[in-house]
C-alpha cells in the first residue's frame, strides 16, 4: 500500500512500514509542514495514497466533504510508536486492504480496529 504519514506520526513508522512491504512517505518530505489537512487529503487523493494519522480531523473532513477517497487510517491510542502499535497496524492493514483500496476510514485502538466505508454520509 502507498501511505502518506501525517505530521503527527513519529518518524520510525516510515522504516517500519517499508520493512513490511508498504510504500510510506512522511508528509514533511513532500509538502509544507504547515499545510492544512485539506491539502494533505487532496495530495493523497490525487496520488492514490492512504493517509496515516493520529488526528481526528481527517475523519471529520471525510464526513463534511462526503469524500470517497482518500482512505484514512487513524490511530486512537496514547503510545503510537511502531514498537507498541506496529503489530496492530499491520494486522489491520492485512485485514482491510480491500476496503482501503475502495475507500475507508479505519480506526485502530489497542483492542480492535473499526472500518467505515466511504463516503461516510449516505
Amino acid at each position: 500500500m502507498k501511505i502518506v504519514l501525517d505530521m503527527n506520526i513519529p518518524q520510525g513508522w516510515q522504516e517500519f512500514l517499508q520493512a513490511q512491504g508498504h510504500e510510506a512517505i512522511p508528509w514533511r518530505e513532500i509538502g509544507d509542514i504547515r499545510a492544512e489537512d485539506t491539502e494533505i487529503m487532496e495530495w493523497a487523493r490525487q496520488n492514490q495514497f492512504i493517509v496515516f494519522t493520529h488526528d481526528l480531523d481527517f475523519g471529520s473532513l471525510l464526513h463534511s466533504t462526503n469524500a470517497s477517497k482518500p482512505s484514512v487510517i487513524q490511530l486512537r491510542m496514547e503510545d503510537i510508536v511502531p514498537s507498541v502499535a506496529g503489530n496492530l497496524v499491520i494486522e489491520a492493514l492485512n485485514n482491510v486492504s480491500k476496503e482501503l483500496e475502495n475507500g475507508a476510514l479505519v480506526t485502530i485502538d489497542p483492542k480492535r480496529h473499526r472500518i467505515r466505508l466511504l463516503p461516510l454520509r449516505g
